[in-house]
This record gives C-alpha cells, sequence and structure tokens, in this order.
C-alpha cells in the first residue's frame, strides 16, 4: 500500500465511488458478500487498492495545503514540480494558533516584532504525491490557499 487505507466513515462518505471500482474489477454485491465471508484478505485488498486509488487522486488535485500549531503556521503552494512556502512564527507565549483567541492576536499584530514570516522553496524529490501525503500525515490540511494568497502579496 502506498498511503494508507481509508477510514470506515471515509469509505461510507465514498460508498457510490466503491461501488463502481468494484463494478471495474468485475465485482458485484453477491460476489463482493462472498469475498469478504470466504476471503477476507482478498476483500482487504481492494479496499486497500481503492484507498490508494483515492488518496491518489486527492494527491494529484492538491494545490495548498496549511498546518497549524501552537507557534507556528505552515502554508504551502503545490506546484508540479516544487512547492513554496510561507512560515508565520510567533516569538510570544500569548500567541496560540490552534484558538480563535491566538489567530485573532495574530490578525492584530501580523506586521509587530513578535511574528517572524519567512518564504521558502522547495523541489519534489521523485514522488511528489508522497511527499504531499507525508505533510498530511503530520498534520497537515488541503486548503483553498487564501491566506497563503493575502500573505504572498505582502512580501
Amino acid at each position: 500500500m502506498k498511503y494508507t487505507r481509508l477510514t470506515k466513515e471515509q469509505l461510507e462518505e465514498l460508498h457510490e465511488e466503491f461501488i463502481r471500482f468494484l463494478a471495474s474489477q468485475s465485482i458485484d454485491k453477491g460476489e463482493w458478500d462472498t469475498l469478504k465471508q470466504e476471503k477476507p484478505e482478498v476483500a482487504e485488498q481492494e479496499i486497500d487498492v481503492f484507498s490508494d486509488l483515492i488518496w491518489e487522486s486527492v494527491m494529484d488535485k492538491a494545490e495548498w495545503l496549511e498546518h497549524y500549531s501552537k507557534n507556528h503556521i505552515f502554508l504551502f503552494k503545490l506546484g508540479k514540480e516544487n512547492m513554496e512556502s510561507i512560515v508565520i512564527h510567533a516569538h510570544t507565549p500569548l500567541a496560540d494558533f490552534l484558538t480563535e483567541g491566538g489567530l485573532q492576536w495574530l490578525n492584530e499584530n501580523i506586521f509587530s516584532k513578535e511574528v517572524h514570516l519567512s518564504r521558502g522553496k522547495k523541489d519534489f524529490g521523485e514522488d511528489r504525491n508522497t511527499e504531499i501525503f507525508s505533510l498530511i500525515e503530520q498534520g497537515a490540511m488541503l486548503s483553498d490557499g487564501t491566506l497563503y494568497k493575502e500573505l504572498e502579496d505582502m512580501f
């Protein structure tokens, strides 16, 4: 498996897509039920293949990521060959970017000496999607890039 198996909740959300996937494998409902009963390891493999296909599709389309921690916000713009980043670092215990109050504090103090903004750029290695997935596993979330675009214009 290249990525990770979708959770039960994710699989339930993607129920229709999973049915189409099984149909593309020439597996109907009766055959699926039989597989689950008689060959659970094969059924698990089908779920793993489906999970990888879904994750690959998500990674292919990913353009923006955000990762929040107490004193840092990492914003990523994902190209095909590389990713650019903007990192916001607060040098004060008053800032907690995991809270609404901390984000409000940032909004009011973004140009103060207590906030440091930096930019970076990194080429992807052999597998762009695996690198993006690794960031997601570390807590990054897909986003629409609004915050990145706002800050990009500032410097």
